[in-house]
């Protein structure tokens, strides 16, 4: 059992996060942060999750950092034509 709980704040490298993911989340969970780091250096950090995605969204609309009328986005067309018959996904189909 990871002793490391009781800490606000942890590292983490990448190969023992992957063997012990399930506990780290446990961890996160009970509102720990774990620092996650690759060959030493600083990568990215898991931290508990404190506001729905509605909550974050109002925050962002009322912050005026967002603006979305609740409406489904219009359709644009391409700026730029297509150069030939081919669809991008009969050019990937030929790649591979």
């Amino acid at each position: 059992m990871l002793k490391c709980a009781l800490m606000k704040e942890r590292s983490i490298g990448m190969r023992e996060l992957k063997s012990k993911l399930s506990e780290c989340v446990r961890e996160v969970k009970k509102g720990a942060t774990i620092v996650v780091t690759d060959h030493g250096h600083r990568v990215a950090r898991i931290i508990p999750e404190t506001q729905t995605l509605e909550e974050r969204l109002d925050a962002l609309r009322n912050a005026g950092a967002v603006h979305w009328s609740g409406r489904r986005p219009e359709t644009t067309m391409p700026d730029l034509p297509p150069r030939g018959q081919k669809s991008v996904a009969d050019i990937v189909v030929e790649n591979r």
